[in-house]
Protein backbone atom coordinates (compact mmCIF):
# COMPACT_ATOMS: atom_id res chain seq x y z
CA UNK A 1 0.00 0.00 0.00
CA UNK A 2 1.30 3.68 -1.02
CA UNK A 3 -0.13 6.41 0.91
CA UNK A 4 -0.14 9.87 -1.12
CA UNK A 5 -0.89 13.44 -0.77
CA UNK A 6 -2.53 14.16 -3.94
CA UNK A 7 -5.86 13.31 -4.85
CA UNK A 8 -5.20 12.68 -8.56
CA UNK A 9 -2.85 10.41 -7.92
CA UNK A 10 -4.91 7.92 -5.38
CA UNK A 11 -7.57 5.09 -6.90
CA UNK A 12 -8.75 4.80 -3.89
CA UNK A 13 -9.77 7.05 -0.72
CA UNK A 14 -11.20 7.19 2.95
CA UNK A 15 -11.53 9.32 5.53
CA UNK A 16 -8.71 10.79 7.92
CA UNK A 17 -8.40 11.48 11.76
CA UNK A 18 -8.93 8.86 13.97
CA UNK A 19 -8.79 5.77 12.35
CA UNK A 20 -11.52 2.99 13.34
CA UNK A 21 -11.12 -0.69 12.66
CA UNK A 22 -13.48 -1.10 9.85
CA UNK A 23 -11.56 1.32 7.68
CA UNK A 24 -8.66 -0.30 8.86
CA UNK A 25 -9.47 -3.77 8.03
CA UNK A 26 -11.07 -2.57 4.35
CA UNK A 27 -7.90 -1.29 3.61
CA UNK A 28 -5.74 -4.09 4.61
CA UNK A 29 -8.76 -6.33 2.89
CA UNK A 30 -8.20 -4.47 -0.24
CA UNK A 31 -4.54 -4.09 -0.40
CA UNK A 32 -4.42 -8.12 -0.47
CA UNK A 33 -6.59 -7.95 -3.66
CA UNK A 34 -6.03 -5.93 -5.54
CA UNK A 35 -2.20 -5.62 -4.32
CA UNK A 36 -0.69 -2.16 -3.85
CA UNK A 37 -3.28 0.33 -3.91
CA UNK A 38 -2.57 3.63 -4.15
CA UNK A 39 -4.02 5.59 -1.29
CA UNK A 40 -5.15 9.01 0.29
CA UNK A 41 -6.89 9.80 3.47
CA UNK A 42 -8.72 12.78 3.65
CA UNK A 43 -11.41 14.62 5.74
CA UNK A 44 -13.79 14.99 3.13
CA UNK A 45 -14.84 14.31 -0.08
CA UNK A 46 -17.35 14.90 -2.73
CA UNK A 47 -17.84 11.57 -4.33
CA UNK A 48 -20.20 13.11 -7.33
CA UNK A 49 -16.95 15.12 -8.28
CA UNK A 50 -14.58 11.99 -7.99
CA UNK A 51 -13.47 9.57 -11.12
CA UNK A 52 -15.54 6.61 -11.93
CA UNK A 53 -13.02 4.39 -11.11
CA UNK A 54 -11.83 5.33 -7.61
CA UNK A 55 -12.75 3.72 -4.74
CA UNK A 56 -14.24 5.18 -1.95
CA UNK A 57 -15.14 4.01 1.22
CA UNK A 58 -15.98 4.80 4.43
CA UNK A 59 -16.91 8.20 3.36
CA UNK A 60 -18.36 10.31 1.14
CA UNK A 61 -21.92 8.46 1.45
CA UNK A 62 -21.44 6.47 -1.49
CA UNK A 63 -22.03 2.97 -2.13
CA UNK A 64 -18.94 1.68 0.53
CA UNK A 65 -20.12 3.97 3.00
CA UNK A 66 -22.67 3.33 6.16
CA UNK A 67 -22.95 6.75 7.52
CA UNK A 68 -26.33 7.49 5.62
CA UNK A 69 -30.12 6.41 6.85
CA UNK A 70 -30.59 3.61 4.68
CA UNK A 71 -27.30 2.05 4.73
CA UNK A 72 -27.16 -1.60 4.07
CA UNK A 73 -28.04 -3.82 7.01
CA UNK A 74 -28.03 -7.57 7.68
CA UNK A 75 -31.11 -9.80 8.54
CA UNK A 76 -30.27 -9.65 12.25
CA UNK A 77 -29.83 -6.17 12.44
CA UNK A 78 -26.26 -5.72 12.50
CA UNK A 79 -25.50 -2.77 9.99
CA UNK A 80 -22.80 -3.02 7.56
CA UNK A 81 -19.61 -0.91 7.86
CA UNK A 82 -16.79 0.09 5.13
CA UNK A 83 -15.25 -3.15 5.34
CA UNK A 84 -18.66 -5.23 5.49
CA UNK A 85 -19.85 -3.53 2.41
CA UNK A 86 -16.55 -4.30 0.61
CA UNK A 87 -16.19 -7.81 1.74
CA UNK A 88 -19.76 -8.61 0.67
CA UNK A 89 -18.60 -7.29 -2.96
CA UNK A 90 -15.22 -8.85 -3.16
CA UNK A 91 -14.58 -11.39 -0.87
CA UNK A 92 -15.53 -14.21 -2.48
CA UNK A 93 -13.40 -13.02 -5.78
CA UNK A 94 -10.68 -12.88 -3.07
CA UNK A 95 -10.70 -16.87 -1.86
CA UNK A 96 -11.01 -17.51 -5.68
CA UNK A 97 -7.51 -16.05 -5.88
CA UNK A 98 -6.60 -17.98 -2.61
CA UNK A 99 -8.18 -21.08 -4.43
CA UNK A 100 -10.06 -21.93 -1.47
CA UNK A 101 -12.28 -25.11 -1.32
CA UNK A 102 -15.72 -24.62 0.03
CA UNK A 103 -15.93 -20.79 -1.10
CA UNK A 104 -19.80 -20.16 0.51
CA UNK A 105 -19.21 -21.91 3.83
CA UNK A 106 -15.50 -20.35 4.08
CA UNK A 107 -17.40 -16.91 3.05
CA UNK A 108 -19.73 -17.35 5.52
CA UNK A 109 -17.74 -18.19 8.43
CA UNK A 110 -15.42 -15.52 7.97
CA UNK A 111 -18.29 -13.06 7.68
CA UNK A 112 -19.92 -14.56 11.18
CA UNK A 113 -16.59 -14.67 12.93
CA UNK A 114 -15.15 -11.34 11.80
CA UNK A 115 -16.68 -9.10 9.63
CA UNK A 116 -19.81 -8.91 11.48
CA UNK A 117 -18.44 -7.79 14.83
CA UNK A 118 -16.37 -5.11 13.09
CA UNK A 119 -19.50 -3.46 11.57
CA UNK A 120 -21.12 -3.98 14.97
CA UNK A 121 -18.78 -2.26 16.80
CA UNK A 122 -18.41 0.44 14.16
CA UNK A 123 -21.95 0.87 14.13
CA UNK A 124 -22.50 1.25 18.02
CA UNK A 125 -23.35 -2.22 19.31
CA UNK A 126 -20.82 -3.46 21.36
CA UNK A 127 -20.30 -7.12 22.93
CA UNK A 128 -21.06 -7.88 26.25
CA UNK A 129 -18.41 -8.93 28.00
CA UNK A 130 -18.55 -9.01 32.11
CA UNK A 131 -15.55 -9.74 33.82
CA UNK A 132 -13.90 -7.72 36.64
CA UNK A 133 -10.55 -7.39 34.52
CA UNK A 134 -9.79 -5.42 31.09
CA UNK A 135 -10.68 -7.20 27.71
CA UNK A 136 -9.06 -5.61 25.27
CA UNK A 137 -10.84 -6.76 21.96
CA UNK A 138 -9.89 -6.52 17.93
CA UNK A 139 -11.21 -2.83 18.13
CA UNK A 140 -9.23 -1.77 21.49
CA UNK A 141 -6.14 -3.14 19.97
CA UNK A 142 -6.54 -0.76 16.16
CA UNK A 143 -7.48 2.06 18.14
CA UNK A 144 -4.22 1.81 20.56
CA UNK A 145 -2.53 2.15 16.69
CA UNK A 146 -3.58 5.94 16.85
CA UNK A 147 -1.27 8.72 18.03
CA UNK A 148 -0.88 8.37 21.44
CA UNK A 149 -1.10 12.06 23.62
CA UNK A 150 2.22 13.70 23.78
CA UNK A 151 3.95 12.39 21.31
CA UNK A 152 5.06 12.95 17.69
CA UNK A 153 3.35 9.66 16.35
CA UNK A 154 2.93 10.45 12.48
CA UNK A 155 -1.17 9.94 11.68
CA UNK A 156 -0.27 8.03 8.67
CA UNK A 157 2.79 6.19 9.73
CA UNK A 158 0.13 4.82 12.61
CA UNK A 159 -2.55 3.77 10.06
CA UNK A 160 0.00 1.63 7.58
CA UNK A 161 1.22 0.21 11.11
CA UNK A 162 -2.48 -0.41 11.79
CA UNK A 163 -3.00 -1.92 8.49
CA UNK A 164 -0.53 -4.35 9.04
CA UNK A 165 -1.62 -5.45 12.08
CA UNK A 166 -5.20 -6.18 10.35
CA UNK A 167 -3.98 -7.99 7.39
CA UNK A 168 -1.71 -10.52 9.54
CA UNK A 169 -5.19 -10.86 11.45
CA UNK A 170 -7.20 -11.09 8.53
CA UNK A 171 -4.98 -13.75 7.12
CA UNK A 172 -4.85 -15.97 10.00
CA UNK A 173 -8.75 -15.89 10.71
CA UNK A 174 -8.93 -17.15 6.82
CA UNK A 175 -6.24 -19.92 7.75
CA UNK A 176 -8.04 -21.06 10.61
CA UNK A 177 -11.81 -20.86 9.42
CA UNK A 178 -10.52 -22.77 6.37
CA UNK A 179 -9.15 -25.71 8.73
CA UNK A 180 -12.44 -25.65 10.55
CA UNK A 181 -14.13 -25.93 7.79
CA UNK A 182 -12.21 -29.30 6.50
CA UNK A 183 -12.44 -30.55 10.38
CA UNK A 184 -15.96 -30.06 10.29
CA UNK A 185 -16.69 -32.55 7.26
CA UNK A 186 -14.48 -34.93 9.28
CA UNK A 187 -15.97 -34.70 12.45
CA UNK A 188 -19.78 -34.70 11.16
CA UNK A 189 -18.27 -38.22 9.47
CA UNK A 190 -16.87 -39.49 12.79
CA UNK A 191 -19.76 -37.78 14.82
CA UNK A 192 -22.64 -40.55 12.44
CA UNK A 193 -20.65 -43.65 13.14
CA UNK A 194 -19.78 -42.94 17.00
CA UNK A 195 -21.93 -44.67 19.41
CA UNK A 196 -20.13 -43.98 22.36
CA UNK A 197 -20.19 -41.44 24.58
CA UNK A 198 -16.57 -39.85 23.54
CA UNK A 199 -15.10 -38.91 20.23
CA UNK A 200 -11.85 -40.52 19.41
CA UNK A 201 -9.72 -38.61 16.88
CA UNK A 202 -6.27 -39.51 14.73
CA UNK A 203 -4.70 -36.32 15.07
CA UNK A 204 -6.08 -33.10 16.97
CA UNK A 205 -8.25 -31.40 14.75
CA UNK A 206 -10.66 -28.72 15.56
CA UNK A 207 -14.05 -30.36 16.89
CA UNK A 208 -15.77 -29.06 19.84
CA UNK A 209 -17.65 -26.37 17.97
CA UNK A 210 -18.93 -28.72 15.58
CA UNK A 211 -20.39 -30.89 18.36
CA UNK A 212 -22.00 -28.65 20.12
CA UNK A 213 -23.74 -27.16 16.58
CA UNK A 214 -24.71 -30.63 15.61
CA UNK A 215 -27.69 -32.80 17.47
CA UNK A 216 -25.48 -36.33 16.06
CA UNK A 217 -22.93 -34.41 18.84
CA UNK A 218 -25.53 -34.18 21.76
CA UNK A 219 -24.29 -37.77 23.68
CA UNK A 220 -20.56 -37.00 23.41
CA UNK A 221 -19.22 -36.38 26.74
CA UNK A 222 -15.33 -36.19 25.97
CA UNK A 223 -12.95 -36.42 23.21
CA UNK A 224 -9.84 -38.48 23.19
CA UNK A 225 -6.69 -37.07 20.40
CA UNK A 226 -3.36 -37.34 20.39
CA UNK A 227 -1.47 -34.66 22.30
CA UNK A 228 0.33 -31.90 20.74
CA UNK A 229 3.11 -32.61 23.63
CA UNK A 230 3.27 -36.07 23.04
CA UNK A 231 0.92 -38.44 25.00
CA UNK A 232 -2.73 -38.54 24.88
CA UNK A 233 -5.31 -35.92 26.06
CA UNK A 234 -8.83 -36.43 27.06
CA UNK A 235 -11.30 -33.04 27.03
CA UNK A 236 -14.72 -32.38 28.46
CA UNK A 237 -17.31 -31.25 26.09
CA UNK A 238 -19.32 -28.23 27.37
CA UNK A 239 -23.42 -28.20 27.47
CA UNK A 240 -23.46 -25.66 24.74
CA UNK A 241 -21.64 -22.98 22.67
CA UNK A 242 -23.68 -20.68 25.47
CA UNK A 243 -23.09 -22.86 28.58
CA UNK A 244 -19.81 -23.62 29.25
CA UNK A 245 -20.38 -25.97 31.94
CA UNK A 246 -19.18 -29.67 31.66
CA UNK A 247 -21.24 -32.23 30.46
CA UNK A 248 -19.22 -34.54 32.47
CA UNK A 249 -16.35 -33.90 34.40
CA UNK A 250 -13.43 -35.63 35.80
CA UNK A 251 -13.56 -37.03 39.76
CA UNK A 252 -13.35 -33.63 42.13
CA UNK A 253 -10.55 -35.72 43.80
CA UNK A 254 -8.56 -36.33 40.63
CA UNK A 255 -8.55 -32.36 40.38
CA UNK A 256 -4.53 -31.03 39.97
CA UNK A 257 -3.15 -34.20 40.68
CA UNK A 258 -0.03 -35.49 38.43
CA UNK A 259 2.32 -38.87 37.52
CA UNK A 260 2.35 -41.13 40.49
CA UNK A 261 -0.31 -39.34 43.06
CA UNK A 262 -2.74 -39.43 40.15
CA UNK A 263 -1.95 -42.69 39.32
CA UNK A 264 -2.27 -43.85 42.91
CA UNK A 265 -5.49 -41.98 42.98
CA UNK A 266 -7.40 -43.54 40.03
CA UNK A 267 -6.02 -46.71 40.42
CA UNK A 268 -4.26 -46.09 36.44
CA UNK A 269 -0.97 -46.75 35.38
CA UNK A 270 0.49 -44.08 32.93
CA UNK A 271 -1.95 -41.14 33.74
CA UNK A 272 0.48 -37.41 33.98
CA UNK A 273 -1.99 -34.84 34.90
CA UNK A 274 -5.51 -33.79 35.50
CA UNK A 275 -6.37 -30.26 35.01
CA UNK A 276 -7.38 -28.08 38.14
CA UNK A 277 -10.61 -27.17 36.24
CA UNK A 278 -11.33 -31.25 35.91
CA UNK A 279 -12.02 -30.36 32.14
CA UNK A 280 -8.61 -32.24 30.80
CA UNK A 281 -6.53 -35.37 31.35
CA UNK A 282 -3.42 -36.38 30.00
CA UNK A 283 -1.73 -39.64 30.04
CA UNK A 284 1.19 -41.36 28.41
CA UNK A 285 -0.65 -44.44 26.70
CA UNK A 286 -3.88 -44.72 24.46
CA UNK A 287 -4.72 -47.75 27.13
CA UNK A 288 -4.00 -45.40 29.93
CA UNK A 289 -6.69 -42.99 28.42
CA UNK A 290 -9.44 -45.89 27.27
CA UNK A 291 -9.06 -46.78 31.15
CA UNK A 292 -9.49 -43.40 32.33
CA UNK A 293 -12.67 -43.17 30.15
CA UNK A 294 -14.04 -46.06 31.19
CA UNK A 295 -13.57 -45.46 35.01
CA UNK A 296 -15.17 -41.90 34.74
CA UNK A 297 -18.09 -42.95 32.16
CA UNK A 298 -18.79 -46.26 34.50
CA UNK A 299 -19.26 -44.42 37.36
CA UNK A 300 -22.06 -41.84 36.39
CA UNK A 301 -24.11 -45.45 35.11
Amino acid sequence: MKLVTDIKEAKYITHSGTMHTDEVFATAFLDLLKKDITLIRVPQVEIDKIEKDVLVYDIGRGKYDHHQDDAKTRENGIKYSSFGLLFQEFGKEYLKQLKIEDIEEVFNTIDKELVEGIDAVDNGVFPEINANFKVKTLDDIIKACNPSFGSNQDENEQFIKAVGIAKIIFQEIIHNIVGKVKAKKIILQKLKVTEKDYLELEEYIPYEETILKNEEGNHILFALYPSNRGGWGIKTIKKSAEDKTDRLSFPENWAGLENKELEKITGIKDVTFCHSGRFLMTCKTKEAAYKVLEKVLNQTE
